[in-house]
Formats: C-alpha cells, sequence, structure tokens
C-alpha cells in the first residue's frame, strides 16, 4: 500500500512523473494487458486499448481522487477505454457488441495468439453471447479471479447485483455449453 502511495505521490510530482510513469507501466502493463484481452479477444486491439489505457492515466493522475483503491481506478479505466474500444468498432462494422463479441469468437482459432483448446474456444463463444454486463462480470470473476468487491467497484454495481449478474451468466453458459 505505501508503494503505491509513493507512486502515486511520484505520479503527481512533475520532478518525478516520467520515471514514476515508466515503473508504472512496468507494474501494470501485464495484468492490464490481460484484462483487456478479456473483453476485446484481438491482440492487436488490446495492445492498442492499452496505450490508451496508459495515456488516459497519465493525462487523468490529477483527478485521481483516492476515494477507491488505485488499482480499481486503473482498471474502470482499462474497462471503460476497452469497452467503448469495442463498441466503436461494432457499430462501425453495423454491428451490436455481443454480436460483434460472437463474431470474433468465432474466429479466436484463427488468431495467431489464441492458444486454447476446443473446451475454452466452446467456452469464449458461449460468453460472446453473453450481454456485455455479463459478460464483463464473468470474465472478471472466472478468467481474473477479482474478488466481488474489486469488481463492484470497477464496474460501478453493488454486490448482490453483481452475484446475481455472474450466477446469471453461469448459468446461461452451461447451458449452451451443454447443447453445443
Amino acid at each position: 500500500m505505501q508503494k503505491e502511495k509513493d507512486l502515486i505521490e511520484r505520479l503527481r510530482n512533475p520532478n518525478t512523473r516520467q520515471e514514476a510513469y515508466r515503473e508504472l507501466v512496468q507494474a501494470y502493463q501485464k495484468s492490464l494487458y490481460f484484462h483487456i484481452r478479456n473483453i476485446a479477444l484481438n491482440h492487436d486491439d488490446s495492445n492498442d486499448i492499452l496505450q490508451n489505457t496508459f495515456i488516459k492515466v497519465f493525462e487523468k493522475m490529477a483527478d485521481f481522487n483516492e476515494e477507491s483503491k488505485f488499482f480499481t481506478w486503473l482498471y474502470r479505466i482499462a474497462t471503460n477505454e476497452a469497452v467503448n474500444y469495442v463498441n466503436k468498432k461494432a457499430k462501425r462494422n453495423g454491428f451490436t457488441y455481443e454480436n460483434f463479441q460472437t463474431q470474433i469468437a468465432g474466429q479466436l482459432t484463427a488468431e495467431t495468439y489464441f492458444d486454447g483448446d476446443d473446451v475454452q474456444y466452446k467456452l469464449q463463444k458461449a460468453i460472446s453471447m453473453l450481454p456485455e454486463r455479463q459478460q464483463l462480470v464473468f470474465k472478471m470473476k472466472y478468467f481474473e479471479e477479482l474478488k466481488y468487491e474489486e469488481i463492484a467497484e470497477i464496474l460501478g454495481m453493488s454486490i448482490g447485483g453483481l452475484k446475481s449478474t455472474y450466477h446469471l451468466a453461469v448459468k446461461k453458459i452451461e447451458e449452451f455449453v451443454t447443447r453445443m
């Protein structure tokens, strides 16, 4: 916690900002990439979104009010960037978020960086059929193993609503996978 507070102070200080920013990228790049990748599904898009996320963090550092954890603030920015990116790309191609995710999931085996097996592919396909909010909640809980409290803070949901959303997503995924 103290290390995080020191990093925040250094990010806000014009004299130490550049070095602290490099440290921030080094510390969070991998976890944020995988978080974004769970949403965008595409490696190249995920890299673009990650870069946009770090730019936004750099620009908005003064706005961080420390009412939330720094970790959840970063993840909220990354989540918003990823969802907005996917929505814009979907709209550009004439799809809804969910339809676009289904299309991308259907092409996962052709993705150079997808190393999943048939079961993983079916799971991704099932997840892509869920509404946007259920997809986000399921991926954060199942793949990233975030706590309900963290997900609630990132997505701005109540813990009760979040648990309900997660369990509904699990039921839908189970139904889809058993039909395949």
